[in-house]
């Protein structure tokens, strides 16, 4: 078993995500944390400084954002996961729907639905409540292996 299947299975058996949250630097460089309660799983980006787009606002980058979003997507499709597997990305729409301010963002995923192949995730980014969204996604991912039909 490789190492990162070892984290990941450590991390399904505990509960405790951080260390596999560590392992990953773009993570690590956004300050991703995750919180369990109970079944649901919240995923937080503190505010920070260095993850301003525009400081006139201040107001989160929106590829922060996105990047934060997509890679809640994947570590809740892990968790969801009855072993160490590694989804790999499709498609990942994102709707911008209001500035995400210097403030914590937080973000909660949907598994819409699990295939054999493909795994479907809706992912809602909100700040101070979750009735007002800023950011809506749709997240599609291959599983198991399986590997894109490339065109000839």
């Amino acid at each position: 078993m490789s190492t990162l299947q070892h984290v990941i299975t450590e991390a399904l058996e505990s509960g405790d995500y951080s260390d596999l949250i560590n392992r990953i630097p773009y993570a690590r460089t956004l300050g991703v944390e995750c919180h369990r309660f109970g079944d649901d799983v919240i995923f937080s980006l503190p505010a920070r400084e260095s993850n301003l787009g525009n400081p006139i606002l201040p107001a989160v980058h929106g590829g922060v954002i996105g990047g934060f979003m997509e890679l809640s997507a994947v570590l809740y499709l892990m968790m969801a996961q009855p072993g160490p597997e590694l989804p790999r990305i499709v498609d990942f729409s994102i709707d911008y729907l209001r500035a995400g301010l210097h403030k914590d963002t937080f973000v909660a995923c949907e598994l819409t639905r699990q295939g054999n192949r493909v795994a479907n995730v809706i992912v809602h980014a909100w700040q101070s409540s979750r009735q007002k969204p800023i950011a809506l996604a749709r997240a599609h991912f291959l599983m198991n292996g399986q590997r894109p039909v490339e065109s000839k």
